[in-house]
């Protein structure tokens, strides 16, 4: 019996081929499908500015951002010196992780099913957070939603950004690209 390669792709991923796509399509109203909006990648940061002075905080946001995302971040620095902010060129002021492929639609798979519900009084998320190109960021002011982390890793709390770089031809298409991947957008209230 000869062997056979077993490939596993990300659940949001398969779900977005064979069932989104088509319903995007038909919904928007499309003629092509290279207009179907789509993920391109995720970009997650943090930024430490007081971390210059304070090396342990950059190590618990490098384990934090490494098991979350499961891919070494990069040091960012700053480009330019600024006296107010007592920032030398050069500094190492923030941490980030490129996602794409299928480690992009595992990430989205747990923010959105695990992460996002975990949050304390949470309501949905925003709508006003669309570029004009139809991008959306997310900032979370704690990491300890997410379940990769115990509690003595959560014990220095910092924030994060994930930015959804998406393909679209305008932000209505991106939020109805992130509604059929489950995103909880905050609910309009009729005065």
């Amino acid at each position: 019996m000869a062997d056979k390669k077993i490939t596993t792709t990300a659940r949001l991923r398969e779900e977005y081929n064979t069932k989104f796509a088509g319903e995007l399509m038909k919904e928007l109203g499309l003629a092509n499908a290279h207009q179907i909006p789509r993920l391109e990648k995720i970009t997650v940061n943090i930024g430490l500015g007081r971390a210059k002075d304070d090396k342990k905080l950059m190590e618990v946001a490098t384990n934090t951002l490494r098991k979350v995302t499961g891919q070494e971040p990069l040091e960012t620095v700053a480009k330019k010196s600024i006296a107010g902010f007592k920032l030398r060129d050069g500094n190492k002021i923030g941490l980030k992780v490129t996602l794409r492929g299928d480690k992009m639609y595992e990430f989205l798979d747990r923010l959105v099913t695990i992460v996002l519900p975990r949050l304390r009084d949470f309501h949905g998320v925003s709508l006003k957070a669309f570029d004009r190109q139809g991008n959306y960021s997310l900032g979370l002011t704690d990491q300890s939603v997410f379940p990769e982390l115990t509690f003595e890793e959560t014990t220095t709390a910092h924030g994060l950004q994930a930015v959804f770089t998406i393909k679209a031809q305008s932000p209505e298409h991106s939020q109805a690209l992130l509604t059929k991947f489950g995103m909880p957008f905050e609910k309009k209230e009729n005065k």
